[in-house]
Order: structure tokens, then sequence, then C-alpha cells
């Protein structure tokens, strides 16, 4: 416990970034139920503004869906080179604070402050500060949790969105987590929830009850992991300069779906999210995984690798439109889709006249 007390990690999460973008910059959406993405006939909504949110409309809901649940709910397009400039501004934000930042998407980052270059020693009066620059600078609000590790930071920031700002102290850790609705920990999916509701692990406290062996028979390696959260314990650090090995995106959806064109709908939106990951990370990539999974959990991936780097969003939809496709479309309903691109090079690998070679 003393290594990880002595560590100061921030969690920012930006606050319905993509549809709190649009209402700023059109005040005619302000206060109203936005969902960014999609259309009343077709696609997906990539995100939702609180408004929305409250008819239970959120991410990779289905449009048509979406509509039925919010009869009044304003679809716009993505401007993800907009949302691209903004994550800049914050980011530089960040980065006066301290080097170590380690973002997860363009929304969301864990910022290690327990050295910081401006010798605040309170991690919490540097998270407000953080908060009130961004809110300056581009007019958004954003939630930051603080604590001893990236796991309760992560937790932290959860707990008082929109525009919310939560300390968990080493104190008040271990009660924290031991009350904590298991699918409310970050890391534990909803099919792995669903496992451990059934296995009457349905808190924090009744996790912490199971020993590691146990937890590692029924869930793999990544039980060691939930032997650590359930104690409060998170010793992964702030990683900066993380490689990264591929870029995907993937979506469950709230009905299975069956018919070809809901597929590739899906699939359409996903190779765009995967086309923009890669441009503002600039890396052309040579391998693309079709993920599927099918209405029983059952899981099948595909994969394909080309001698030559693509990196358009076309050039990934047409690839994955063909392995869905190879060796035959799916035969049962589809609860989940994925698209992951791999054998990643990086624009300075390019410059130095190497490439790195890295196993999907």
């Amino acid at each position: 416990m003393l290594s990880q007390a002595i560590r100061k990690i921030i969690h920012v999460d930006m606050d319905a970034f993509f549809a709190s973008v649009e209402q700023r910059d059109n005040p005619e959406l302000r206060g109203k139920p936005v969902a960014v993405g999609g259309s009343r006939e077709r696609g997906v909504v990539a995100a939702a503004s609180y408004e929305a949110r409250r008819f239970g409309v959120h991410s990779a809901l289905a449009s048509k869906i979406a509509a039925q649940r919010c009869p009044q709910l304003i679809f716009v397009k993505p401007r993800f080179e907009v949302y691209s400039k903004v994550s800049r501004q914050i980011r530089e934000i960040f980065f006066s604070y301290t080097d170590l930042v380690e973002p997860l998407s363009l929304d969301e980052a864990y910022l290690d402050v327990t050295e910081n270059k401006i010798g605040m020693p309170s991690a919490s009066i540097i998270a407000k500060e953080i908060k009130a620059r961004i809110a300056e600078v581009t007019g958004l609000t954003a939630s930051a949790g603080v604590s001893y590790n990236k796991f309760l930071a992560k937790l932290a920031s959860d707990m008082d969105k929109p525009n919310g700002f939560t300390l968990i102290t080493p104190d008040k850790a271990e009660e924290i987590v031991a009350g904590l609705s298991i699918d409310k920990f970050h890391g534990i999916g909803k099919v792995t929830a669903a496992k451990m509701q059934s296995m009457g692990i349905v808190t924090g406290a009744d996790l912490r009850q199971r020993s590691e062996e146990e937890l590692v028979r029924n869930f793999g390696k990544v039980g060691r992991y939930y032997y650590r959260i359930s104690r409060a314990h998170d010793e992964r650090e702030v990683q900066p300069h993380r490689v990264r090995k591929s870029i995907g995106s993937e979506r469950t959806f709230d009905a299975d779906l069956t018919e070809e064109s809901d597929m590739l709908e899906r699939l359409q939106y996903l190779a765009e999210e995967v086309a923009h990951d890669m441009a503002r990370l600039k890396a052309t990539a040579k391998t693309v995984t079709v993920k599927i999974k099918y209405f029983d959990f059952t899981l099948n991936t595909r994969s394909k690798t080309y001698l030559s780097e693509f990196s358009s969003a076309d050039a990934i939809f047409t690839i994955a439109r063909d392995l869905l496709r190879t060796p035959q479309l799916p035969a049962y309903p589809v609860r989940l889709l994925g698209i992951a691109v791999s054998s990643l090079l990086y624009q300075h690998d390019k410059q130095e006249g190497y490439q790195l070679t890295i196993e999907f």
C-alpha cells in the first residue's frame, strides 16, 4: 500500500465530449437531446448529450432505436477534425503540469502529478485548476478523479459526472470499493459481470472474499487483476510513451444483428472510427481483424494481412466487409462486431527508414 499511496494520479474525462462540442458550436442545440452520428433511418450513435441519455440513448445504440426512445432527438454528423483540435488543446493543458500523461482516447487521460512542473503538492488543486483551464480554453466541462492509483482515479472521475470532482483517499478506498456494484468496476465488462453475479459476486465486498486462485481459475490471468482491485490495489504506472500494437473499435448491440445490411452499416462506422484514430496517431497498417461475437457469446475472429499499407476508412471497410463474408456470412445472430488493425507502421518509423514489426 505504501508504494501506491505516494502516487498522485488524476483521471480526466470530458463530459459527453462529441455532443458537448456540437452544443458549444451551435447554440440551437444547447439544452436539447443530441446524438452525434447516424440518422433517423440508419446508422449508429457515436455519442449522446446528457439530455439524450435521460431517454436511454447512448453510444453504439442503433439510430432507429435511439429515435424511438427519444422522438425529439437531433442527429448531427460527426466532425472528427474539430474533436481532434479540441483534444490537442486539452493535451496542452495537461502537459503544462506534467509530462506523465497517458491518453486513453480523444476525451480522457491519466496524469501522474506526484512530481509536477508547478511544484504543487496537492493533486486535488491541480485537478481543479485543469478543469477550470479546460472550461476557459474550450468552453467545455470535464470531470476529474484523484487518487493514489489508476483504478481508483478512473472510478472517482465517474462518480460525479458531469463537471464533477471526486477524491478517493487511502483511508476511504477499501470502503468505497467494497460497496461498489460489480458492474461498475472499470475493467469488468457486461459478460464478466453477469458471470460474477451468477457466482454470487454482486459487490466489491463479495469479490474480495474470493481467493486469487479461484478468480484465475474462473477468469484466467485477468483474475489476478480482479483480486487486486477488489482490495483497492493497482500497481500500473501512467505510461506516456506506450506504443500501440493495434488500433481498434468494437460495439455490443442492444438487439442482435441478423441482416447483412445492418452488419455492414456497423462495420462502416467502426472503420471510420479506426481510420480516425490511425490519422491521429499518424499510423498505417497491413492487417485487419474482424471480431464477431454471437448471441451465445461464441467468439470468432477473421484476419487478413496485405503486403502494402493502408489507412483510409474505405480500405478498412472493404477489407472488413470481405472478411465478414469469408468463408461465409455469420450464420447466427451477432451481438458484437469489432475491427482492429495491426502490423502498424508509424510516421516517425518511416522517417528513420525502418519498420516496427509487431504481432497482433
